[in-house]
């Protein structure tokens, strides 16, 4: 089980430190195109995922703190109960690494800093700004679907 926390402590300090980095070496709102798909920019996202509720006026800090918070408990209640079921105590793992990652933001600066930036030009698509801890939650969460669903209880 051990193995379990090991890993959402790498996925929080991998967060936080691929931040740290874009918060020292990115001016916010600036842009470093590494290629013709990808960029590395610094955005402050106040809201959740997609922007979803960004510009709700200051409550969604808490708000999304506390459900973040309250979503880290369950977390490492199901990592415990399903220990020995490999595939999902791993993406309880990532999704709770990723929360943390988030969490800690969200507590100390009011939002939570994203960097990663897909794009395609040509057909004019943006993926949204994100992160190494909402990859985390995102892998965790197709393990967990893919899990769930091919699950014959």
């Amino acid at each position: 089980m051990l193995k379990y926390f090991l890993l959402a402590s790498l996925v929080v300090l991998s967060d936080q430190f691929t931040k740290m980095l874009v918060i020292k070496n990115i001016a916010e709102e600036q842009s470093i195109r590494v290629n013709a798909y990808f960029d590395f920019v610094h955005i402050k996202n106040p809201g959740a995922a997609f922007d979803f509720l960004s510009d709700a006026g200051g409550w969604q800090r808490y708000f999304l703190s506390i459900l973040a918070a309250i979503a880290s408990v369950y977390l490492i209640f199901m990592i415990k109960k399903h220990k020995n079921e490999f595939a999902l105590a791993l993406s309880y793992s990532l999704i709770l690494g990723g929360a943390l990652g988030n969490l800690y933001d969200r507590i100390s600066l009011g939002y939570v800093t994203d960097f990663i930036f897909f794009h395609f030009s040509i057909y004019d698509y943006y993926w949204p700004v994100f992160n190494v801890a909402d990859t985390a939650i995102s892998i965790g969460a197709v393990i967990l679907f893919y899990k769930l669903a091919t699950s014959k209880e």
